[in-house]
């Protein structure tokens, strides 16, 4: 029978790494190196972690003499200069291992074992030197997993009980197989962890069989996200969205917040946390929409659309797809326009609602009829035509291919692509906890 992966949200943890050791071969240029991430759901679709993916960019594949220098590279930049709580906010990150990167001392050591899961790669051959290495590392507290399991048993026999995630690859077992697999890894203490699920026919077969966790293009891609009927609250927020691009007077404003009883609480609450260093509570809507500012009430009210009703959802791929983009297209665009910031809050409202047809099963075109949005962003969303539109279309083109570099737009490099990428991850960690907060 399998039992869940131990909970260590309540341990303490471990330094982050500073120094990162010296590799054996040629340095990789850190402004070619490209950091991803690919979300993993659970059986609710909701997000449990995410795959942590970074490479050479040069080869768009880890060059493998440096893979230890890769990995080092990519964990000094997100647990020491970024912050492991800003980089993953709730969420663990599953870092691929090699058998150079299990046995080396003093780089896995120093991660915070409650954030990391180590990820044990297939080319890692279980010797007792491994087994021993691994045993280490759980005593010590780490959460691990085996990569692409396809049922040798025998082979893994005294790594398994070792495992509290077993990744199964459809794409690597025969259709017909899959289910045998599935058998024999129950026999594991361990969650089960289905890989390379690219269809609703996949994910929900995968389901019935008892995967508990799934990871694939069918979560990761936005356009195949199933999507929801516009309730009364997303009605409600479309209108207060209008009033807010068209500039409206506060009163409109407020009116329209107070028809939604909930929708007016969560927004005193949001001021109020917003407001801590006034002297006096935030008691009015008029005054919470003076103390959050135009701008910033869009954004909130933007993101949510992509909340369930009375929920702030913080665990939604698509809340967090959409937070990201929209942060990371902010991000990029005052890179490549620092000076016109009228072009960057664009960008913002651009990746934003890119994601609606997703959200609403809705085409975009319909959605944007409800909108007085400026012309240079609906040219970006339906035609992705002029400046935002390449933007969109790079940025679209960066969350399936994360790790080409050609794909990067001309006068931002990888070094500068990780940065903007690490910052949006964070801001959108932060907003989904504020959500979940007020609401």
């Amino acid at each position: 029978m399998r039992t869940n992966a131990p909970d260590k949200s309540n341990e303490a943890d471990g330094e982050c790494p500073v120094d990162v050791p010296a590799p054996e071969t040629a340095g990789m240029n850190s402004e070619k190196m490209l950091l991803g991430r690919q979300p993993i759901v659970d059986r609710r679709g909701q997000t449990y972690a995410y795959e942590l993916l970074f490479r050479d960019s040069s080869r768009n594949a880890a060059a493998a003499p440096d893979a230890v220098h890769a990995t080092s590279q990519v964990l000094h930049h997100l647990f020491a200069e970024i912050g492991v709580e800003r980089a993953l906010g709730p969420y663990r990150g599953f870092l691929n291992c090699d058998t150079r990167m299990l046995m080396m001392p003093g780089v896995l050591d120093m991660l915070p074992t409650r954030h990391v899961v180590l990820e044990v790669l297939e080319t890692v051959e279980p010797t007792p030197a491994i087994i021993t290495r691994c045993r280490e590392l759980k005593t010590a507290g780490f959460t691990l997993a085996l990569d692409d399991y396809t049922g040798d048993g025998t082979r893994y026999a005294d790594l398994l009980p070792l495992v509290d995630v077993l990744k199964i690859d459809l794409g690597a077992i025969p259709p017909d197989q899959v289910a045998r697999v599935v058998a024999e890894a129950e026999r594991a203490p361990a969650l089960l962890l289905a890989e390379k699920v690219e269809t609703r026919e996949q994910a929900e077969a995968c389901g019935q069989m008892g995967f508990d966790l799934f990871q694939g293009y069918y979560f990761a891609r936005p356009t195949i996200l199933s999507g929801r009927k516009l309730g009364l609250p997303q009605v409600a927020l479309m209108r207060i969205l209008t009033l807010l691009m068209q500039d409206a007077d506060t009163p409109l404003i407020e009116e329209a917040f107070k028809q939604q009883p909930g929708l007016s609480v969560n927004l005193l609450k949001l001021a109020n946390s917003a407001a801590l260093s006034l002297a006096k509570r935030v008691d009015s809507l008029a005054q919470a929409i003076v103390v959050l500012g135009r701008r910033h009430l869009q954004r909130w009210v933007q993101l949510l659309l992509y909340t369930e009703p009375g929920r702030g959802d913080i665990t939604s791929p698509l809340l967090q797809l959409a937070a990201t983009r929209g942060r990371l297209m902010e991000s990029m665009a005052q890179l490549l326009w620092s000076d016109k910031r009228d072009r960057s809050d664009q960008a913002f409202m651009a990746g934003i609602m890119s994601l609606m047809p997703a959200l609403f099963s809705t085409p975009l075109a319909e959605i944007l009829a409800q909108l007085p949005l400026p012309p240079l962003v609906c040219d970006a969303l339906l035609e992705r035509t002029g400046p935002l539109g390449e933007l969109l279309g790079q940025v679209e083109a960066l969350e399936a291919r994360p790790l080409d570099a050609t794909l990067l737009p001309p006068g931002i490099d990888g070094e500068s692509f990780n940065a903007c990428l690490a910052e949006a991850m964070a801001w959108a960690n932060r907003i989904g906890q504020a959500n979940a907060e007020v609401a």
